[in-house]
């Protein structure tokens, strides 16, 4: 099996920008006005906390207002533990770095369960309530603060000013880019971008989803609190001021402006607001003829005008103007493929569902639904618009548990069981509404169904000690997709494909987990006539290797010449089963599709 890699940039000069931008950080101090390198300083350190938030936001889909409260958790750790207790300003990261990992975990677990505006103003509720708490404990100086922070040594060599603690900062801000970065482009990555995603769709390929989110709120807080330490030992003072809920908004502010989806974004955020930000505090009162925080009004002018021109902020655009080549295809040699789930003996029974019924408040969905699959058979679920067959596909996978019945799964009962459980076991599906990550390419969207066929972490994932684990999964996601017939949009984004191949890329998905059974929710809707002769093709090559297959499927030409056994519903319940030919003729049948038979 091979592998493609993602999209690459042509020219030799676009590759060589990070080094180039390396190379003019390191002689900036030598060469910059005083003024300016501190303004890079605060830049590096604004940075570091938009990173999180593009963890966080822009990847995660989850908005906070609060890290300014984790930075400072971070400042008030070492300014506290320094000048009291006279640790060493290298400790003390440790102890801020472990303090700020347990708050985090601790406010994640309540926070991140509310959804929609909850969930923000959830954020907004404990960053004032840190910010406050900074101000008004006597042992961390109230809002007089804390003074007299020693400045931090490297080497033997103290970092007194400015021009000195740069390299220090910038070099924190490449070592959580290239973090971010790594962390992102891996299996791990692939399954916190799932979470913008929607958690139904995640869940169903396996992903941890409550595990993800949890991840990515401690991540940003160690960020923010790696921020906040390195903000006390250049200020060697602290107060709670730079903490407050408006700074958090800043943080937020930067991020969305810069590009909330990319780690470049951030950076890119990061200094626009800062000089932006200077200029407006110099110029504005001169034109106003009076003094106040008139940026703040500019920002929020600025914030409605870019999230109404470019959603994405101002990173994307920028790209537009980079050439880039078309998709390269260049193989990857993978050595050792995933290992496979044992194979079921064809005619052994997969699935038994068993007095099914799903309620609504009043509304009965399911109705003592009863069916069974067996390994390597294809079973068709039809039945009018409404009749609860999508409905019956939520309860099987454990998207939305039934209210009462029975599920038994490979011999062992599952109606209680989360999705990714069940995944894990060896079901897969589709869904009805198509489910990819649009702006991500089919490569990576396909790769999500492979999640848990691997098992490295977020930490090695970081690091990049999974190289050999993540190159067999996207070997096995190629692989899917060269056997679904879209080779040819193996680096496209989902996206930009049509309807019916967007479906295709959902079966290859679905295939990537290895699965036994596996659910098809209307697969040949959007498909041309000679698409749905290739995907039935498919699902009988699916059907001899002994995959089980229950599709709901509208199409009755597309049914009755591919299903060996084909269940009727009608209002919830089972209105028939049977052989194809037998369901064709049934009178329930023709009664409930066509309204009766002369």
């Amino acid at each position: 099996m091979s592998a493609s890699p993602r999209l690459q940039l042509s020219p030799p000069w676009v590759k060589a920008l990070p080094l180039i931008g390396i190379a003019l950080l390191a002689v900036a101090p030598l060469l910059l006005p005083e003024f300016t390198v501190t303004l890079l300083n605060y830049i590096g350190l604004y940075a570091i906390v938009a990173m999180g938030l593009v963890l966080l936001t822009g990847v995660g889909g989850l908005t906070s207002f609060g890290q300014a409260a984790f930075v400072g958790l971070g400042a008030y750790t070492t300014a506290t533990l320094t000048t009291t207790y006279g640790v060493s300003p290298w400790l003390t990261l440790l102890v801020g770095l472990a303090l700020t990992a347990l708050v985090a975990l601790a406010l994640g677990f309540i926070t991140l369960r509310l959804s929609g505006h909850y969930l923000p103003l959830g954020t907004i509720a404990w960053g004032i309530s840190l910010y406050y708490l900074f101000g008004n404990v006597e042992f961390l100086g109230g809002h007089t603060g804390i003074s007299g922070i020693p400045t931090l040594g490297v080497f033997g060599f103290e970092l007194h000013s400015g021009r000195e603690f740069f390299y220090l900062i910038w070099l924190a801000v490449l070592g959580v880019v290239v973090l971010t970065r790594n962390l992102l482009d891996s299996r791990s990555g692939r399954a916190i971008r799932a979470l913008k995603g929607g958690s139904l769709m995640a869940e169903a390929m396996g992903v941890n989803t409550p595990r993800a989110k949890i991840v990515i709120f401690t991540v940003a807080a160690l960020y923010a609190c790696l921020s906040g330490w390195l903000y006390a030992h250049l200020q060697r003072f602290v107060n709670p001021t730079p903490f407050s809920l408006t700074q958090g908004i800043e943080y937020l502010f930067m991020a969305v402006i810069g590009g909330v989806a990319h780690v470049w974004g951030a950076l890119l955020g990061a200094g626009l607001i800062t000089i932006l930000k200077q200029w407006l505090q110099d110029w504005l009162p001169q034109l106003l003829g009076q003094s106040g925080n008139f940026e703040i009004i500019f920002f929020g002018l600025m914030m409605i005008f870019i999230l109404h021109r470019s959603r994405d902020g101002l990173w994307p655009i920028l790209l537009r103007f980079v050439p880039q080549a078309p998709a390269a295809q260049r193989v990857t040699t993978v050595g050792q493929p995933l290992a496979r789930r044992p194979v079921v003996e064809r005619g052994q029974e997969l699935l038994s569902v068993r007095e099914a019924t799903k309620r609504f408040g009043g509304l009965v969905a399911n109705n003592q639904m009863s069916l069974d699959v067996r390994a390597g058979e294809v079973v068709a679920l039809i039945g009018p618009n409404g009749a609860g067959k999508s409905t019956l596909f939520n309860g099987i996978s454990g998207v939305d548990p039934l209210t009462s019945g029975e599920i038994t799964f490979r011999g062992e009962r599952v109606e209680r069981l989360p999705s990714r459980e069940i995944a894990r076991r060896g079901m897969s599906r589709t869904f009805q509404h198509v489910r990819l990550l649009s702006g991500m390419s089919v490569l990576d969207n396909v790769a999500i169904g492979a999640h848990l066929r691997g098992d490295r972490g977020y930490l090695p994932a970081a690091l990049h000690l999974e190289r050999d684990e993540e190159a067999r999964l996207l070997a096995e996601a190629a692989y899917q997709i060269e056997r679904c017939g879209l080779a040819e949009h193996l680096n496209d984004a989902a996206g930009s494909l049509p309807l019916g191949k967007q479906r295709i890329v959902e079966i290859a998905r679905a295939l990537a987990a290895d699965p036994c059974l596996l659910l098809l929710d209307e697969p040949a809707a959007g498909l041309r006539y000679f698409e749905k002769q290739a995907l039935a093709e498919l699902l009988r090559r699916l059907r001899d290797e002994g995959i089980g297959v229950l599709l709901v499927e509208h199409d009755m030409d597309f049914v009755m010449g591919l299903a060996d056994r084909v269940v009727v519903m009608e209002f919830g319940e089972k209105l028939a089963e049977g052989l194809p030919e037998d369901v064709q003729r049934n009178p329930a049948v023709l009664e409930a599709y066509l309204g009766g038979v002369e």
